[in-house]
């Protein structure tokens, strides 16, 4: 039976009485102030222990219903993750704004994975990630069985409270990347009855959604569909004309900025990489045959911003959490929609304005076929089932290729691919399309409604000289050849064939050679010619082409307008930055790399490039006036604070601005020390007035009924916004001494050079104290 969609009426009311905690945990550790659309209900479904399927976009905030849980209940969630990097990075950035995240992983040694296991089972982790393959093995479902029935099982306080199972789409035949390890996640429950799952992917068409839905045998699940249209990304799907000229043209228009070239083959990855850095652009090739410190490099040097372009199979992306990739290029057509948005879905991640261009060929349908034949003949399951595949793999091909070949507004067929209806969005977040941004009623943000082909002028004429050349050869050759004979090329297969004697010979000498294959692939993809199978694919004759010859059918050709950096419209941002802007912004960039190279982070988990660009708006002078920004929670405040605003105050003295120039987007709340009278009542007043009286941590958790973390963060507010004397109610005066004395020497920018400078002997949580302290009275560290 069909699942149901977004709001059903059975789903969870909302967090009720828990969603100012919730409020708060995101507040302190994420910097933002309220939920996404689709977060609340999926947070409720968790904390009410029903199942649940969550498909959201990439970039969404799909995490944060997995990830929020576990700080309101205070018990642990397993997350289901397919890939080493991608838990790593995930773990990185958690770990960076505060949150109790391990991952357990073949790259670990056994040391690393005892000290990881006894974290778990004292309680000091939250969230726990882990590949299938390792999590269905024997001996771990074992530990985690005993681990849970130590927390007290389903009803006690401790123990396993859910299972997050993300990417999972891949437990479906229809999904686009079928994994077989993921039907075993059923297993789970037996094992592990009284828990409930939690399925998390960002492309599910409706049948992948009822595939998942019986594989993961949930019972009666919240389903939570989110909307699939990313309104900041520009879509161009155009016909490949001359490869190398088209990536160039479209990287110039994001200079210095991080995109992905996605290519079919390793060889074309090689071969385009190659050709990229002759035209001085660097790129590197990434594929799954390189050498595994090789690949590892690339993705390290991409991810760190130390390389912009990567050139990459389909194996490359998942693992990359990058928010500021400002274009994603596919050379060539990828082999489902799903593989189509789940890659262009790596653009944008942050919100900001990002473009997607797809160079396409007919020649790129026969290329995947071929591919999916070779795997076809090389699996070792049953035929049956080998049939079945294929015919499912074809049959998604012919999906993307009708998405390709069509003229529909992008945004408009990939959301019905999805089965959801088109709305444009509101004009607040992108500009309303105008007749002069092309189509009137258009989306505004993709090739067909910005108006960028041209129709080709004769393109009947043209098309009958293609088809009777591909009749003078007698139906053996292929696009090249014909396009070669059609040039009047004199290479000497064509000579010993005396093919230049033929009536054909030349008559489009005049065009290029690439524009030539161009039309020969729209002929193909009209239906007005045919291209035959096999490795070495040859243009025959149709029913219809004949119609085309005998001038009883009009053509349609057309070709790629000349888009260039300077006119090639983008979904636009809100506010562009002014050229000053814009170096400012640039120089917190630089900013951003060294905090992160320093705290072993990838820039991205330092900050968002949102959060950067709304700092040059801002030009924040104070604590409170940083942490008004989106972005910055309490943990970042007092980790990378410190050097921020000491960078915004002498780039603003030395460019004569006067600093807070605006207000942020989260500005301080009556209850976060703003002189105003605070609500009764709310977690965060009751906290202020009990750390006011010298309340421990422990004991505020425990009065208001938060978590540990929650508390001290509040904690940590407390001492920024009161600015008490003395915060020996929390730290020793010895440990205070001592803090501060390592914090001279190494400074308060990152928190771990002081736990390193004092032999890890004193807790961060102490220091985090003594440094918002520090922050907050302006007192000297030397």
């Amino acid at each position: 039976m069909p699942v149901r969609e977004a709001s059903v009426p059975s789903a969870p009311p909302g967090l009720g009485p828990r969603r100012e905690e919730a409020l708060d945990a995101i507040r302190q550790l994420w910097g933002y102030d309220t939920l996404r659309p689709l977060q609340e209900e999926a947070i409720a479904a968790t904390l009410a222990r029903r199942d649940s399927l969550v498909v959201m976009p990439t970039g969404g905030g799909k995490s944060l219903c997995y990830q929020l849980p576990p700080l309101l209940s205070g018990r642990l969630c397993i997350v289901v993750s397919p890939l080493i990097a991608l838990m790593k990075d995930q773990v990185d950035g958690l770990r960076a704004a505060g949150y109790p995240a391990a991952a357990l992983h073949s790259n670990l040694d056994a040391e690393e994975t005892a000290a990881i296991r006894a974290q778990v089972a004292a309680g000091g982790v939250r969230l726990l990630l882990v590949a299938p393959e390792r999590l269905l093995t024997e001996s771990f479902l074992a530990w985690l069985a005993r681990l849970h029935d130590k927390g007290g099982g389903a009803e006690g306080t401790g123990g396993i409270e859910s299972i997050a199972i993300d990417e999972a789409h891949c437990i479906s035949q229809w999904g686009h990347d079928f994994r077989p390890e993921y039907r075993r996640l059923a297993e789970l429950r037996a094992i592990f009855p009284g828990v409930p799952f939690h399925a998390y992917t960002a492309t599910a068409t409706p049948r992948v959604r009822d595939d998942i839905v019986a594989q993961l045998r949930l019972r009666e699940p919240v389903v939570l569909v989110g909307i699939f249209d990313r309104p900041n990304l520009t879509y161009r799907i155009l016909p490949r004309v001359d490869l190398l000229e088209q990536v160039v043209e479209a990287l110039n228009r994001h200079p210095n900025r991080a995109a992905i070239v996605y290519c079919i083959s390793r060889k074309d990855t090689e071969s385009l990489a190659a050709s990229l850095r002759n035209r001085h652009i660097d790129a590197r090739a990434y594929h799954a045959g390189m050498d595994g410190s090789e690949r590892t490099r690339v993705q390290s040097d991409f991810k760190n911003e130390k390389l912009n372009v990567v050139v990459a199979t389909v194996a490359f992306g998942m693992g990359i959490d990058r928010g500021d990739v400002r274009c994603v290029i596919h050379a060539a057509m990828p082999k489902t929609v799903e593989h189509y948005q789940q890659e262009t879905g790596r653009a944008g991640r942050d919100g900001l304005p990002a473009e997607c261009v797809l160079f396409y060929s007919g020649g790129d349908v026969v290329r995947w076929k071929q591919v999916m034949q070779r795997g076809a003949q090389d699996s070792d399951a049953p035929d049956d089932s080998v049939r079945a595949a294929l015919a499912v793999q074809f049959e998604l091909l012919e999906h993307i290729q009708r998405l390709c070949s069509g003229t529909r507004c992008r945004h408009r067929a990939l959301t019905a691919y999805f089965g959801q209806e088109y709305t444009p969005p509101a004009g607040d977040q992108v500009p309303a399309p105008t007749p002069a941004k092309g189509l009137p009623g258009g989306c505004g943000a993709c090739d067909v409604c910005l108006d960028e082909l041209d129709h080709v002028e004769d393109a009947t004429d043209i098309a009958r000289k293609i088809l009777s050349c591909v009749f003078r050869v007698e139906q053996n050759f292929g696009a090249a050849y014909v396009a070669d004979v059609l040039r009047g090329s004199r290479l000497a297969k064509i000579l010993e064939r005396r093919h230049d004697q033929l009536s054909t010979f030349g008559l489009l000498k005049d065009t290029p050679r690439e524009t030539i294959l161009g039309y020969i692939n729209q002929l193909v993809d009209a239906g007005l010619l045919d291209r035959s199978g096999g490795e070495y694919p040859v243009l025959r004759l149709n029913g219809a082409s004949a119609a085309v010859l005998k001038n009883q059918h009009a053509v349609t050709l057309s070709r790629p307008k000349q888009l260039t950096s300077a006119h090639a419209e983008v979904a636009a941002a809100a506010a562009p930055l002014s050229p000053q802007e814009q170096q400012f912004f640039e120089s917190l960039r630089g900013l951003r790399r060294m905090l992160a190279e320093k705290a072993n982070l990838p820039p991205y988990a330092v900050f968002g490039d949102e959060t950067l660009q709304e700092i040059v708006r801002v030009r924040p002078g104070s604590p409170a006036s940083l942490v008004s920004i989106r972005g910055i929670g309490q943990v970042k405040l007092a980790t990378f604070g410190p050097a921020v605003l000491a960078h915004v105050r002498e780039w603003c003295a030395a460019n004569s601005l006067p600093l807070d120039a605006a207000k942020g987007s989260r500005p301080r709340r009556a209850d976060l020390g703003d002189g105003r009278t605070p609500r009764q009542g709310r977690p965060r007043t009751r906290s202020t007035e009990m750390f006011g009286q010298g309340a421990t941590i422990d004991e505020v958790a425990q009065a208001i009924g938060l978590s540990h973390n929650t508390a001290a963060a509040h904690l940590c507010d407390y001492i920024l916004s009161a600015k008490p004397a003395s915060v020996e109610k929390w730290v020793d005066p010895l440990t205070h001494r001592e803090v501060k004395a390592a914090a001279s020497e190494v400074g308060t920018d990152l928190l771990r050079p002081i736990f390193d400078k004092l032999g890890g002997k004193v807790p961060y949580e102490q220091i985090r104290v003594v440094v918002n302290h520090i922050i907050a009275t302006g007192s000297p560290t030397g």
